[in-house]
């Protein structure tokens, strides 16, 4: 009897994969394309002191590892599309991380000009914005794939339209622009206004963004009112 059930449960397993594995071609991953080559466009321009390596260095890893992303993408290998699409964003996070902590030094340390403070401390924020974005979109209800294939995980981001009697939102499912609109607003009012966050981990990633955010914008202060 047992036997029969782990037999049945294995079988249920494959099925979910399978079924899974017929929408990877149809999830927009276009615009997760698009986000993460812009962030890395964004820390190519940044100034050279406030990145590890050359400014061009996220970029280039960012595009090498594209390569074999498209590739998981274009054979419909799900489990190998997520696990690129998460190292990815663990990169390019670990690039803003790094250089906002550049940027600290920088204020103390008189290393840049007002002016270029001014643009690096914009270039961040708004590449934080998007790092995030991106984290959101791979992280809520199990990642896209499974969003689009209706086999989601609990959601971690409550939408508003989720919670709606309306019939016109009946089968919504979040975007990528959803996803950057909560990231604005997370940078900007430092929470998520309209939308609820459920989970421990989407919990953790928006205090994180905020805290970044914070940072950021204390930067701009501190040189704005010369107390640096």
């Amino acid at each position: 009897m047992k036997k029969r059930d782990k037999n049945r449960v294995i079988e249920t397993i494959e099925t979910e994969i399978e079924d899974i594995g017929k929408y990877a071609g149809k999830v927009p991953r276009w615009s997760f394309l698009i986000a993460v080559l812009v962030i890395g466009i964004l820390f190519s321009v940044l100034s050279e002191n406030l990145t590890v390596g050359p400014s061009w260095f996220v970029l280039a890893i960012v595009s090498v590892l594209l390569v074999p992303l498209l590739a998981s993408v274009f054979v419909g290998h799900h489990r190998w599309t997520r696990r690129l699409a998460i190292t990815i964003t663990s990169v390019l996070t670990l690039g803003l991380v790094s250089s906002v902590v550049f940027l600290v030094y920088a204020l103390f340390k008189h290393t840049e000009t007002a002016a270029s403070l001014f643009r690096d401390a914009v270039l961040l924020w708004s590449a934080n914005i998007m790092v995030f974005a991106v984290w959101y979109w791979e992280v809520d209800q199990g990642g896209p794939i499974r969003r689009h294939a209706n086999t989601p995980d609990a959601p971690d981001l409550l939408f508003p339209q989720m919670t709606s009697n309306l019939e016109c939102w009946k089968d919504w499912k979040p975007t990528f622009i959803d996803y950057v609109f909560l990231a604005f607003n997370t940078s900007t009012a430092f929470s998520p206004t309209d939308t609820m966050v459920m989970s421990k981990r989407a919990k953790v990633l928006m205090m994180a963004q905020a805290s970044i955010s914070l940072v950021i914008v204390a930067v701009l202060a501190a040189r704005a009112i010369n107390i640096a």
